[in-house]
């Protein structure tokens, strides 16, 4: 989804929409799935990235701006426990119980009218 705000900075407010979020790549270098005996499923990724490309625009009282930006995150490491039902009655039921995520390296290139 789009992200439409405002934050307000020093003397005045910048308005800002991010739109057409598209993610590109995605690299999961080491993922591991195991089971935890009588409680679910623990899921671990290591080292993954993401590069998202997206367009933005910004509006102050003294100017305004827009293009295209591209996020690259790396460094990405995940770890998630879901948990499963401990009898038959819905085996499509899971939930996530505890999720850990952390990232390393963000790199944002923007590119606009001015």
């Amino acid at each position: 989804p789009d992200l439409t705000g405002h934050e307000k900075f020093g003397l005045g407010n910048v308005k800002y929409n991010i739109s057409g979020i598209h993610v590109t790549a995605v690299e999961l270098p080491s993922a591991s799935i195991s089971l935890l005996p009588g409680s679910g499923i623990k899921l671990v990724i290591g080292n993954a990235s993401l590069t998202i490309d997206m367009n933005w625009n910004i509006r102050t009282w003294m100017f305004k701006d827009s293009g295209r930006s591209m996020v690259h995150i790396s460094k990405v490491f995940v770890t998630a426990i879901f948990s499963t039902p401990l009898d038959n009655t819905d085996p499509a039921s899971i939930s996530l119980t505890s999720c850990r995520t952390t990232s390393g390296d963000i790199d944002i290139k923007l590119n606009g009218k001015s």
